[in-house]
Order: structure tokens, then C-alpha cells, then sequence
């Protein structure tokens, strides 16, 4: 696993490694504007993630995600806030992106135990 010490340096690494298109949370889909591309839940796997915490404020966090699908053929970064600013979607997109944040493949400190 990766560590980044910036989010800059996690969606360059990403960038390099094909994850090309700029993805954002549109209500209950992702979505690819710039190919006006909408993914339902089941459409997309989250390959990986990365925390960050803002500097001067705990609160002030994002996660990036390095999303692909193989029913539209892409790869994508998407930039989500948690915290105070987070995204609280009761949608399945939602419920998937929670779930990548506090399964087994978190990075860095947040590693459960066994």
C-alpha cells in the first residue's frame, strides 16, 4: 500500500497510473462529465483510497478515490469530502464509498486490529 504525504501527490500517482478521468458525486451516480458518462453503484469498484486530514482543521478532510469500470472502459479519480463537509448520501453510491472507508483496505493508521 501506498502512503502520500498531500492529496496532489495521491491523484498524481493516480494520474501516471492511468486513472485519467475526473470524476464527481452526482446525487445517486458518479459521473465522467467530460464523456457524459453516469455510473450507477454497479457500475464502478473502488481500486483504492486515500485519507487526508486538513492541516489546520481535523475537519477540513477529503478522500481520494482511484475508481475504474469495466462497463464504460475507464479509470477516474474521484475527490470526496468526510467530516464536517461530507457527502451523508443514503443513496447505494453512497453506502459503496462508506464502505470502501471503513473496510479492511484502509490505509495508514486506520487499520483495524486483529
Amino acid at each position: 500500500m501506498k502512503n502520500f504525504e498531500t492529496l496532489v501527490d495521491a491523484t498524481n500517482d493516480l494520474t501516471k497510473r492511468g486513472y485519467d478521468a475526473n470524476l464527481s458525486l452526482e446525487g445517486d451516480t458518479v459521473d465522467d462529465k467530460a464523456q457524459d458518462i453516469h455510473m450507477a453503484a454497479d457500475d464502478f469498484e473502488i481500486d483504492e483510497f486515500y485519507r487526508f486530514e486538513g492541516q489546520s482543521n481535523p475537519d477540513d478532510a477529503a478522500i481520494v478515490y482511484g475508481i475504474s469500470s469495466a462497463k464504460y472502459n475507464l479509470k477516474g479519480i474521484l475527490v470526496n469530502a468526510y467530516g464536517t463537509y461530507a457527502n451523508d448520501s443514503s443513496s447505494a453510491i453512497g453506502a459503496k464509498l462508506h464502505h470502501g472507508q471503513v473496510s479492511q483496505n484502509l490505509h495508514g493508521s486506520d487499520r483495524p486490529t486483529e
